[in-house]
């Protein structure tokens, strides 16, 4: 373990491109050549080889050029406390495979409710947003049909009305909503068109009073409204929909709110910024990344939800792991497994709490500001270069920006998007991500280094202008647009 630490603190200091820069054939190949039906090679040299196939190889989130995704350099802290709990494979499913594991994710769940304004919240450690967001809407899904079974007559209390009652059941989400909601309305076997569209503003950010007229249609159409889905940092525009009169919207209505703040969720310890998560405390169910805006290694989320009565559908007894008789004593232990879509589940909350004691949540948040200034001041520098087009403003720390040179027209532009990112990524000097915003395609930067610097950034914009000329050059792209 310490020659796979020392070996990594020489890549971190020396490594001088976020990727490899190797073909993708050469690392299946190097994958490939691995036989791994052979006789054990010994710790040592098992450990060298991997350094060699994956360090060597790796995507590095920590380097200055990586601005592509949603994934963050991560906490020193973390690190060591990734290592404590693999180590020891701590499962906080029940209490007797974990004790005081268990007791430390209840700390860390009844803390960040606290942040956010949940007195009788509850959660759970999850896997990520995605699975944060299924599980959300999954108790959306059962609450709202007991409650449609308590109030309806004998007859529609039984599982044969429980289609019938599914197929009228909506979500309703803008179109910058993660995919996971939609994916999440399959796999809860909810009609194809169960999702319904939200109308945005120009910025991006769901339109509260089309919010009101979606959900007047959805009732006067005998439909169901299950839930809302609000962002807060949508992953493409970096905005954070109106949550207040989202709520309000919601609250007459009698409309489970959840907030996907897989994003944003950091904003709640920002000293300058938390005033963008208002309203957050009026909804129902909140994911929150912890691997994102807290600098944790992967995997670290969870699902916040506002009354713990609400996690009722999850629970299930069984007899070797959380017997039902046990769970009615009053010396029941705390069982976790009767909250979580997982069984075996690892201890991630230690990295955040390791970290949190460590650094402390003051300066974690303002970390998030940091990134989100650099944001601002990456937008201002693009809107003073007449060769580049800059889209929008976001709330949190991603710009999306385009290439579009006097030379080139705007369907040449449009062609040079996928092309600068594919160069620079296969040449391993810059990871820069696309997205298509209304059926046109931009670069964008997603900056979560709170160490990366204006000059870091200045240095990656003149590598995708450096790029870009050298792609008309060499393909003739002309100003009435396409490759001659």
């Amino acid at each position: 373990m310490h020659d796979v630490v020392d070996s990594l603190g020489r890549r971190f200091h020396a490594t001088e491109t976020a990727t490899s820069a190797n073909d993708r054939s050469q690392l299946q190949a190097a994958v490939d050549a691995v036989d791994l039906d052979t006789p054990g090679i010994g710790n040592a040299e098992a450990l060298r080889e991997v350094d060699a196939l994956y360090a060597d190889n790796a995507v590095w989130f920590h380097h200055p050029s990586y601005v592509a995704h949603l994934n963050c350099p991560v906490a020193v802290p973390a690190v060591a406390a990734e290592a404590m709990l693999a180590a020891i494979n701590t499962s906080v499913d029940t209490y007797d495979q974990s004790e005081v594991a268990t007791l430390m994710e209840r700390r860390l769940i009844d803390w960040t409710c606290g942040h956010l304004g949940f007195d009788d919240g509850d959660g759970i450690f999850t896997s990520g947003g995605t699975q944060s967001n299924l599980q959300a809407l999954f108790l959306a899904r059962e609450n709202v049909m007991a409650g449609l079974h308590a109030n309806a007559d004998s007859t529609t209390r039984t599982d044969a009305a429980r289609p019938e009652l599914l197929s009228r059941l909506r979500i309703l989400a803008t179109d910058q909503a993660h995919f996971s909601v939609s994916r999440a309305a399959f796999l809860l076997g909810l009609d194809a068109d169960a999702v319904v569209t939200v109308p945005t503003d120009v910025s991006g950010r769901m339109d509260a009073e089309a919010l009101n007229a979606t959900l007047l249609a959805i009732e006067a159409n005998d439909q169901i409204p299950m839930a809302v889905v609000a962002t807060a940092g949508t992953t493409d525009l970096g905005v954070i929909d109106p949550l207040e009169p989202i709520a309000e919207a919601c609250e007459a209505a009698n409309v489970w709110l959840h907030v996907d703040a897989a994003y944003g969720g950091g904003l709640l310890w920002a000293p300058r910024r938390s005033h963008l998560l208002d309203g957050i405390s009026r909804a129902t169910s909140v994911t929150i990344d912890f691997h994102k805006t807290f600098f944790q290694p992967v995997s670290s989320s969870a699902l916040l939800i506002r009354d713990s009565r609400l996690f009722a559908p999850t629970i299930h007894h069984h007899d070797y792991l959380n017997p039902e008789a046990e769970a009615q004593s009053h010396e029941a232990e705390p069982n976790q497994v009767d909250k979580s879509l997982q069984t075996t589940r690892r201890f991630d909350a230690l990295k955040l709490w390791t970290t949190l004691r460590a650094r402390g949540a003051n300066e974690i948040g303002a970390m998030i500001d940091t990134v989100c200034d650099l944001a601002s001041e990456v937008r201002k520098l693009l809107d003073g270069q007449a060769d580049f087009e800059v889209l929008g403003a976001s709330d949190l720390s991603t710009v999306l920006f385009r290439f579009t040179p006097a030379t080139a027209g705007a369907a040449a532009c449009d062609e040079l998007v996928p092309m600068i990112r594919r160069v620079l990524f296969r040449s391993g000097r810059a990871a820069v991500a696309r997205t298509t915003i209304d059926g046109r395609p931009w670069l964008k930067l997603t900056l979560l280094n709170p160490d990366t610097s204006i000059d870091d950034i200045t240095a990656v914009l003149d590598l995708v202008r450096a790029t870009g000329h050298g792609i008309l050059a060499g393909r003739h792209i002309t100003t009435e647009g396409g490759a001659a």
